[in-house]
């Protein structure tokens, strides 16, 4: 029996991540040869919904006329909180009270947070909304991943990061050689796992708000096969090492270390991901001490060995 998903379109929806979340969906049907998915659309009038590029959607059903379905995700984009309206949340909450399983796409997760949904959950946003997401809702675990599948509410951050998701779950309900077709089909031979990070966009980000922390961060990326202490990148950055701590844990939740070990360990998967360089070659190449230091740390970061990893992928 085919899965069936619902997505409630807000105004203004991303339309990347609207393809991103229909097109893997389809595919799987198409090289399955079964329907193992099917999907509709809601918006508030039950008629259309307009993207942020303009683009019309016609929908299948508007706020009063949900259909049973098996997810429902919320997709919206710029300007989410103009148009978080009164019916908008009460039609969230009736359906999670119906036991509707329910998701959110790109900036979607602002919706469920003001719904009242997201409290102790970890959540995947857009990185443009990180830090005024975390000042109106702290009670929400934000995390810089690409996407969030293990928890009751699934969240994805938006873009690609949805292409990621889907095929997540179609690994998941029907097997990893599936997903491989459906990311080959879709060109799409980089697909991430949940525990990848919105990383590119948040150097950017807060490279042009602090030019401590752009500093940091540049010398961290300039230095990872030769990896320097945090009070060295402080002393040359021009600050205390205590300062380079709190701009850390102010604009990226984590502590320097932590972040410069999340760094080498990305820049290690892409390698083993997209390289034919051997284990010991990467680990050298990231700033592990040994291949034996290397496969511990990876492995505790992403519950699978770099022999593990390269052997699926390869």
């Amino acid at each position: 029996m085919a899965e069936h998903f619902a997505f409630l379109l807000v105004e203004e929806f991303t339309h990347i991540a609207f393809s991103c979340a229909i097109e893997p969906l389809r595919i799987a049907n198409l090289l399955s040869g079964q329907e193992l998915y099917k999907w509709s659309f809601v918006s508030e009038d039950g008629t259309t919904a307009v993207s942020s590029n303009g683009s019309v959607t016609l929908v299948h059903h508007g706020f009063d006329a949900i259909p049973e379905s098996d997810r429902l995700f919320v997709l919206s984009g710029i300007n989410v909180q103009k148009h978080v309206s009164p019916q908008l949340l009460s039609v969230l909450r009736r359906e999670r009270a119906r036991g509707k399983r329910i998701g959110a796409l790109c900036s979607g997760a602002y919706v469920l947070a003001k719904a009242g949904f997201l409290d102790g959950v970890q959540t995947a946003i857009h990185w443009e909304f990180h830090d005024s997401f975390m000042e109106e809702f702290p009670q929400v675990n934000l995390v810089r991943n690409v996407f969030v599948a293990d928890e009751k509410f699934i969240t994805a951050s938006g873009g690609t990061a949805t292409a990621d998701l889907m095929l997540h779950l179609i690994e998941r309900d029907h097997g990893y050689n599936l997903s491989v077709e459906v990311s080959d089909q879709m060109v799409y031979n980089a697909a991430r796992d949940a525990t990848a990070e919105q990383r590119v966009s948040l150097q950017s980000r807060h490279g042009m708000r602090n030019k401590h922390l752009a500093r940091a961060i540049q010398m961290m990326t300039e230095t990872i096969e030769t990896p320097v202490s945090p009070s060295l990148i402080a002393e040359e950055v021009g600050i205390s090492a205590r300062q380079l701590e709190r701009l850390f844990g102010k604009y990226l939740n984590c502590s320097p270390k932590k972040y410069y070990v999340e760094l080498r360990l990305e820049r290690a998967r892409r390698l083993l991901l997209q390289t034919e360089q051997s284990i010991t070659e990467i680990a050298m190449a990231c700033g592990f001490e040994s291949p034996g230091h290397f496969s511990r740390v990876y492995r505790a970061a992403f519950g699978v060995t770099p022999s593990v990893q390269q052997g699926r992928m390869g």
